[in-house]
């Protein structure tokens, strides 16, 4: 199993070396032949462009003569007949019977007793340290 893959790259190898060779060649000889110099560009002659007629001109129209418009009076619309005018009947004039003002019951006065005389507690204006807590070195590395 292994000797076949030595012998596909071998195979491998050799191809790509006898390539390389023909490719080699072919470049040398290319190299060895004389450049010939480029030839000249010539633009080709452009045919000239024969002459047009000039244009006809632009026949004159005749200018139409429109016939007067007849002057016959408009006819008249009918007229709109008018409805008649309604009249609605007064309406009832009923007494609205009053309500009697209810009288609402006192809320008898209530006294609270007075609030317990209680100081209120005092906030700290300085702020205690901090106690400071000793680190040891770390051990050493190897």
């Amino acid at each position: 199993m292994a000797s076949c893959k030595h012998v596909f790259m071998l195979a491998l190898i050799v191809t790509l070396s006898l390539s390389s060779i023909n490719m080699s060649l072919a470049a040398r000889q290319l190299l060895q032949t004389p450049t010939a110099p480029p030839p000249a560009l010539t633009l080709p002659k452009i045919p000239s462009l024969p002459t047009l007629p000039p244009l006809p001109s632009v026949p004159t129209l005749p200018q139409a003569i429109l016939p007067p418009l007849p002057s016959t009076p408009l006819p008249t619309l009918p007229t709109q007949p008018t409805l008649p005018r309604t009249t609605l009947p007064p309406l009832p004039s009923t007494q609205i019977p009053s309500l009697p003002n209810p009288t609402l019951p006192t809320v008898p006065k209530v006294n609270l007793p007075p609030l317990p005389a209680t100081p209120l507690p005092t906030i700290p204006t300085t702020i205690p340290s901090i106690p400071t807590i000793p680190f040891f070195s770390p051990p050493p590395s190897n």
